[in-house]
């Protein structure tokens, strides 16, 4: 499955008439706290449990395709722009020297 098919099938999803960028900015800090749950559980002696983190990360992955559809964006094309962004920044691989010292407008 290519982004771009994941964003259209996520999209079936999407409630009407709500505000989906408001709903996705909450909702991805909302699933983002459900999978740190797990983590935090985890420190407090619990296994882990791989299976619920892939899909509370799927969950994350829902929200974040539900934003770039309301905004009007495909996933494709962030995904691509992220690693320009990256190759640019990191022409070697990551360096903490780079990270530290970034380019002016390097966001």
């Amino acid at each position: 499955m290519t982004l771009d098919e994941y964003q259209m099938d996520a999209a079936r999803t999407i409630a009407a008439g709500q505000n989906a960028v408001q709903h996705a900015l909450y909702g991805m800090a909302s699933e983002v706290g459900e999978l740190l749950g797990i983590y935090q559980k985890n420190l407090q002696g619990h296994l882990f449990d791989a299976e619920h983190a892939q899909k509370e990360l799927g969950d994350v992955l829902w929200m974040v395709a539900e934003y770039a559809t309301a905004m009007g964006w495909s996933l494709s094309d962030i995904a691509r722009m992220n690693i320009e962004k990256l190759r640019r920044r990191y022409p070697a691989g990551f360096d903490p020297e780079r990270s530290l010292h970034r380019e002016e407008g390097d966001v």
